[in-house]
């Protein structure tokens, strides 16, 4: 079976807090395009809040990178390709340079647009203007809405950051949740994390079964 790595990328707190619309999401349609092709994810890289153009500011990235040229995989799937980057000329970087070391790039929802096929390449393009656009407009929006807060209210500040937002964070909130499926109570939850030197971000260090529960979405009685 041939062996891969999985890469995935969130660039808000909410997609890596949303099970439908973030780090799950993206590990759920790599392993399905992976089982339907006969690829083992043997290794998975994450960089969450990641809306940086410089490719350096991505440490899980940049860790894969080193993985690939020292290791026997040389097979990264993604989700889609506006996951390597939104904007279209560093998403092009990223993928002659992988085509000039010979790794072989795979797009779950789009698998035929990395090859160097001019047709594939100018549909690539096109896409990769569209998630551009896409996410200048998303930018736009956010501002604007920030905006007309103020305007409204001189004294508006932003709220707090959820959980997750920091760096570390979302490791941390995979973490969780893997335990949480495995079984574990939140009060076991709790131990482990501290175990294994997970912090939370107050509470004088120590995490509390509510913590968990906000992020597991579990009810407690």
């Amino acid at each position: 079976m041939k062996r891969a790595f999985g890469y995935v990328r969130v660039s808000s707190a909410s997609q890596a807090a949303d099970d439908r619309d973030g780090i799950p999401r993206q590990k759920e349609t790599i392993r399905r395009w992976a089982t339907a092709n006969g690829v083992r994810i043997v290794e998975w890289f994450t960089d969450a809040y990641s809306g940086a153009k410089e490719l350096e500011d991505r440490a899980q990235f940049q860790r894969m990178l080193l993985a690939l040229h020292g290791d026997s995989v040389k097979l990264v799937v993604i989700e889609k390709l506006d996951r390597l980057a939104r904007d279209l000329m560093l998403q092009e970087s990223i993928v002659a340079d992988f085509q000039r070391n010979g790794f072989e790039l795979v797009s779950a929802m789009e698998p035929d647009l990395c090859s160097t096929d001019p047709t594939r390449v100018m549909v690539r393009q096109i896409l990769g203007v569209f998630a551009q656009y896409e996410r200048s407009m998303i930018v736009q929006k956010l501002r604007g809405a920030r905006q007309r807060a103020r305007l409204k209210n001189p004294d508006y500040r932003e709220g707090r950051k959820p959980f997750g937002v920091r760096a570390g964070e979302p490791e941390t909130i995979e973490r969780i949740r893997f335990l949480r499926s495995s079984g574990m109570t939140l009060a076991a939850i709790c131990e482990r994390l501290a175990a294994e030197g997970y912090k939370p971000r107050a509470d004088g260090g120590r995490w509390h079964e509510r913590q968990i529960a906000r992020i597991t979405r579990t009810r407690i009685p």
